[in-house]
């Protein structure tokens, strides 16, 4: 350990996801990792994220999936920490595929937890979501059983010690509402013609948390946790009709599917209907600090 209270070796389950790139980068710009284990299924994704970085000497690819524990325990061969990231996130696909998101959510929840305890690793987080808090889809089920499985396994006799974060919707990551917009937005612009943007609710409200809010939301977990902790930071919210106005995007209504809530909760009394409300001005400010 640093005096920072830096790991030696660290390792990103989900490694080449929206929130493990950012992640990554923010180990590497910080220089708080001597070694970092990129885990992940797609070899593609993999070779991107290597030549986007410029391929630096101190991080480690992984090619494998959280399914298959004998690769997990051979991937943490002297990891000190593990951020278990990995996870089958859309709610669409978990409402066709409950089995499918059982055995990467659940089940590969399972294997990271005997891994880690078979491989002495320090200290283990669980990124979860809000839609674990009361949920009603298999996606958001799947990540609450992930929680508990997380939570109790610092009831074993291990030195392991486990926690979990649990946050919303990251702001523009992949497949959430504003790359979405922005797409059909560049769509608009090649065809010469103006259309409008599914939306579900406009009355519909989320939590607004930036990938630099998560990443030090985590890191700083890892670095104080003793284990069985559940984090959870306050966050503003912002109203779906308020985003796309933010955005100069039309709407088109297409009805809350019922594996859908109007408002997300990650707690008793920290929902998105309840929390501070971003103004459209707000929304358009914090609109221009994203990429894309």
């Amino acid at each position: 350990m640093s005096e920072h209270g830096a790991a030696g070796s660290i390792l990103v389950t989900g490694g080449t996801g929206y929130f493990g790139r950012a992640f990554v980068s923010m180990l590497l710009e910080h220089d708080i990792s001597q070694r970092i284990c990129v885990y992940s299924r797609g070899e593609h994704a993999q070779a991107e994220m290597r030549d986007a970085l410029g391929n630096p000497p101190q991080v480690r690819w992984f090619v494998g999936d959280v399914r298959d524990r004998e690769r997990l325990q051979r991937a943490m061969w002297g990891v000190d920490w593990v951020v278990h990231a990995a996870a089958l996130k859309r709610i669409e696909v978990g409402h066709y595929n409950p089995d499918e998101m059982v055995k990467t959510n659940v089940l590969g929840t399972m294997n990271v937890i005997e891994a880690a305890h078979e491989m002495l690793v320090r200290k283990v987080v669980l990124t979860s979501t809000d839609k674990a808090w009361q949920p009603i889809s298999a996606y958001g089920q799947s990540k609450a059983l992930a929680e508990s499985l997380i939570l109790a396994a610092n009831n074993m006799q291990t030195t392991t010690k486990f926690a979990v974060v649990r946050y919303g919707n990251v702001a523009n990551s992949t497949g959430s509402v504003i790359p979405k917009w922005r797409q059909r937005m560049t769509q608009f612009t090649s065809l010469a013609s103006w259309g409008s943007v599914e939306v579900t609710d406009p009355e519909c409200t989320r939590f607004w948390m930036t990938s630099q809010q998560a990443c030090e939301l985590v890191l700083d977990t890892l670095r104080d946790m003793q284990g069985g902790e559940l984090r959870v930071p306050t966050l503003p919210a912002y109203r779906l009709g308020d985003l796309a106005e933010a955005m100069g995007v039309q709407t088109q209504v297409t009805g809350l599917p019922p594996h859908e809530k109007l408002h997300e909760g990650m707690g008793p009394i920290n929902t998105s209907d309840m929390a501070r409300r971003m103004s459209v001005a707000e929304l358009r400010e914090a609109l221009q600090s994203l990429p894309g």
